[in-house]
């Protein structure tokens, strides 16, 4: 009886440890440990963007970003770990960002096309100005204060970020515009710089970036793709020897009365379409 016992202890101590230890992947049907879903065997390997630079390790990755027009620039560095996970080894000058990220505040209709794309809008709490947003989800959701306004580049409603409570803040870094007061709020800002890039699908591939940040590695390289490959259908059809006359187009922005001429954005809104524009 006494043998039974602890027969039946065992069996059940190894039934606990193993529920504890394994996660059961309903999309997949894939078991994994608790150490083998660290972080999802997908990695975004950056191509043509070249504002940042990340290095996968044990248990974290290093994001390392800086200006790609400007290779003197500061460079602002963190470290990406699963929520909940404290990984050793993380160097002391990383800000430690946990990831998926649950809520964040855009600052630019760049960084909102990238969730708009991946389809994580719901994790946008806030954002600035909206004159010229289009997109009806996002409407929406400011229409019933599931996403909120903080106010303008340059005169933020602090007050309001810090009732949104945002794990993070997308920022501009090198524009003009009050950011150096958000530091005060005590929320972690990271730059994106997709509109430093200096070529199409350099501005485009920071979803990529967006992605590993709401662990949606593998949507975010699929979207690339896809994107990447519209953009080569299209410039093959402008290819050498098959357009006889090309027009010179230029894109810009009106500010203050006066119009300033910028490359590269009007094409990317074009591929990231439903995105509002500033």
């Amino acid at each position: 009886m006494k043998k039974c016992l602890a027969g039946c202890y065992l069996l059940m101590s190894l039934c606990v440890a193993s529920s504890c230890t394994t996660k059961n992947n309903q999309q997949t049907g894939k078991v994994e440990t608790a150490e083998e879903s660290t972080f999802s065997g997908v990695r975004i390997v950056p191509e043509y963007a070249r504002g940042f630079e990340l290095s996968y390790r044990d248990g974290y990755v290093l994001a390392d970003i800086r200006d790609p027009q400007n290779e003197e620039s500061t460079t602002f560095h963190y470290a990406l770990v699963r929520r909940g996970m404290k990984p050793a080894g993380i160097p002391g000058s990383y800000t430690v960002i946990e990831t998926p990220i649950r809520s964040v505040i855009c600052m630019t209709s760049l960084q909102l096309s990238n969730f708009i794309k991946i389809g994580e809008l719901d994790k946008v709490v806030g954002v600035t100005s909206t004159r010229h947003l289009f997109n009806k989800e996002m409407n929406e959701r400011l229409e019933s204060g599931k996403t909120a306004k903080i106010g303008i580049e340059g005169n933020f409603d602090n007050e309001v970020i810090m009732s949104m409570n945002p794990d993070l803040i997308l920022v501009s870094p090198f524009k003009r515009g009050g950011y150096e007061t958000l530091k005060d709020v005590g929320i972690p800002l990271i730059p994106h710089l997709g509109y430093k890039e200096m070529t199409p699908l350099g501005q485009a591939e920071w979803v990529k970036f967006v992605g590993l940040l709401l662990g949606q590695e593998q949507k975010a390289n699929e979207t690339f793709d896809a994107i990447a490959m519209r953009y080569n259908e299209l410039k093959e059809l402008t290819a050498e020897g098959k357009v006889k006359k090309r027009p010179v187009v230029l894109s810009g922005e009106m500010r203050g009365g006066n119009w300033y001429a910028v490359g590269g954005e009007s094409f990317l809104a074009q591929l990231f379409e439903d995105a509002g524009a500033d």
